[in-house]
């Protein structure tokens, strides 16, 4: 498995291409571009005939869905989120893009994920963790297999997500990253929504 980050935007959202080299299939984690990142993913998976089944949402703050639209229209991937995430999703106030001046921007995922669900490309499966705190229907991507983690804004490297915007709360989702995460083996990769990447083994270091 090759994983490839695009983080040429003035957020400093990591938008992850998760791709299996053998079946040529991929999926992409959330879809905060710039209009440079964008070209950047098209560019790369034409020169690698990457076939990307889906755009996988971590949660509905603008900053992870702003290219969804765009994304989505120049690979045909099926764009998915968590089932609780949709008022967040769609509405530019709840997902914050109308304070930053972005009015109309809006999402409606084709299809919903729950906990515990499975998406599939290749030989790779990828399992939805849900973990409530930073928005109510905010995931996470495990690969077992493979020992990745996709953690949106749920998990940093030694740090954790904001809980001041509308629906977040702390003691949630400190309590979903110590039973859903923590869980996880020590040398599992987290790859978040921010900066760089860590492992569960140093997370469980930190005193949050």
């Amino acid at each position: 498995m090759k994983i490839k980050v695009f983080s040429d935007n003035s957020i400093d959202q990591n938008t992850y291409l998760y791709y299996d080299e053998k079946s040529g299939e991929g999926a992409l984690i959330d879809a905060g571009c710039s209009p440079a990142d964008i070209k950047a993913v098209v560019s790369f998976v034409s020169k690698n005939n990457i076939l990307v089944k889906g755009i996988l949402l971590t949660h509905g703050h603008y900053d992870h869905i702003i290219a969804v639209h765009e994304l989505k229209k120049l690979t045909s991937a099926v764009v998915y989120g968590h089932e609780a995430e949709k008022q967040i999703f769609e509405s530019p106030g709840l997902n914050l893009s109308a304070k930053h001046g972005i009015m109309n921007l809006g999402v409606t995922p084709d299809k919903f994920f729950s906990e515990g669900d499975i998406f599939k490309f290749g030989d790779t499966e990828i399992k939805v963790i849900h973990t409530p705190g930073h928005t109510p229907g905010g995931v996470c991507y495990y690969d077992k297999e493979n020992g990745q983690l996709f953690s949106g804004d749920t998990l940093f490297k030694e740090a954790i997500g904001r809980t001041d915007f509308p629906f977040g709360n702390r003691g949630s989702l400190i309590k979903n990253i110590t039973e859903k995460l923590f869980t996880l083996p020590d040398d599992t990769m987290v790859y978040p929504g921010h900066d760089e990447s860590t492992t569960i083994g140093h997370e469980k270091t930190i005193q949050f």
